[in-house]
């Protein structure tokens, strides 16, 4: 197997979500690089081709579908995958982008760790992914399957909201690591939610409760946020 990090290509024009992607996307094991404009990044596939593109629809220029569509006409680049990630969400926006190639597509604003799972999901499916055993993520008498969206828990099946879900899938992959509030609300609610960090705190409790003993790899760092204990 191959320890060539899979390299990721990131067209967005807004700062702050550009720096968010490659921030998340490298502390997952990925080799990031960023562009704000269409000239920026067909000068970087020249030297090096991505595993996949990130693309903004809404693009000074050249637009993320006018890119998307010389992609897919290009012999050199047509595989590559594409995950269209655009703030404008009419139905005719995602026929236009998914007609045009796109393998998924992903409204602003997102969380990061649906971003992270949908990645790793259209690189499994083109064959350019890590193997089975990154899609399962494992702490003790916990398994969650990424592939399967689900949690056991000694085996049982553990009942999670979607929140409660991405919640513990943020944690089990930043295992060790002091998590702050903000942090953790900008990957799993979203970089632009306005909620307070109470939701955190909240959503932190029923998690604990849903997983029982096992619950007690959640802990608190005081002044800062949480922490996922792993097996020693």
């Amino acid at each position: 197997m191959s320890d060539t990090k899979p390299l990721i290509y990131c067209v967005e024009d807004e700062e702050s979500i550009r720096g968010l992607v490659a921030y998340v996307l490298a502390g997952q094991g990925f080799e990031v690089g960023t562009f704000e404009s269409a000239p920026q990044f067909w000068d970087a596939i020249e030297r090096g081709r991505p595993q996949l593109v990130l693309l903004d629809i809404m693009l000074e220029g050249e637009s993320g579908l006018d890119i998307l569509k010389r992609l897919r006409s290009d012999e050199r680049y047509k595989l590559i995958p594409v995950i269209m990630l655009t703030a404008k969400t009419s139905e005719i926006d995602v026929v236009s982008g998914l007609d045009s190639g796109a393998d998924d597509y992903i409204p602003k604003p997102f969380s990061v760790v649906e971003l992270v799972a949908r990645i790793k999901a259209v690189l499994r499916r083109a064959g350019n992914g890590t193997t089975e055993e990154t899609s399962t993520l494992r702490a003790g008498n916990i398994v969650l399957d990424e592939d399967r969206h689900t949690v056991t828990c000694n085996g049982e099946p553990v009942k999670l909201t979607l929140k409660e879900y991405e919640l513990l899938q943020y944690f089990m992959t930043n295992t060790g690591l002091a998590l702050s509030r903000e942090k953790i609300m900008g990957a799993v609610w979203g970089f632009s939610f306005e909620g307070e960090s109470r939701t955190v705190d909240m959503h932190v409790m029923t998690l604990r409760q849903r997983l029982g003993e096992e619950g007690k790899r959640l802990q608190t760092v005081r002044g800062i946020g949480y922490r996922w204990e792993g097996d020693a």
